[in-house]
């Protein structure tokens, strides 16, 4: 993998993981009733740059590689940037935790297709996209679980 590459792939993720900047959690989400493991504030910027990272160095690694199908591969890469920036924007933007819901098994669904087409070019970079997959487990289920606590909130928007 060259620096190159792997310096624009991190630009590609910090572009995206900026609509986490632009649509910001506030005062909404904060009156929302949550489940008692709900990670605290301070963990999602740093678990979300580690895992943005790790998803640059895996597309990084692939892309170098120059693999049959790149093109591809790397137009469901780019579906799942984009589920993930529009994750942000449907919960705390439009409110739309019913959408949101929605969209993040999708979101999820997309990171496996993508580690399941990395994984015969580089078991590393397949490897790299395991935490980011589990983590939108997580927080499919806690979407789910806010949507279910919060019903009303929901259809208020």
């Amino acid at each position: 993998m060259s620096l190159t590459t792997l310096a624009v792939f991190v630009v590609i993720n910090l572009v995206v993981a900026s609509s986490g900047a632009m649509f910001k959690p506030g005062p909404w989400y904060e009156g929302l009733e949550k489940p008692g493991w709900t990670p605290p504030n301070w963990a999602f910027p740093v678990v979300w740059s580690i895992l943005f990272f790790m998803n640059a160095a895996a597309g990084a690694i692939v892309w170098d590689a120059e693999p049959a199908g790149r093109g591809l591969i790397f137009t469901i890469y780019g579906l799942s940037l984009l589920l993930n920036a529009g994750w942000s924007a449907l919960f705390f933007g439009m409110k739309r935790m019913d959408l949101a819901l929605i969209e993040v098994a999708g979101l999820w669904l997309s990171i496996a297709v993508v580690a399941a087409l990395f994984a015969p070019v580089s078991l590393l970079a397949a490897a790299l996209l395991l935490p980011y997959l589990a983590w939108v487990g997580v927080a499919a289920l806690l979407n789910q679980q806010v949507l279910q606590r919060n019903a009303g909130a929901a259809r208020a928007r």
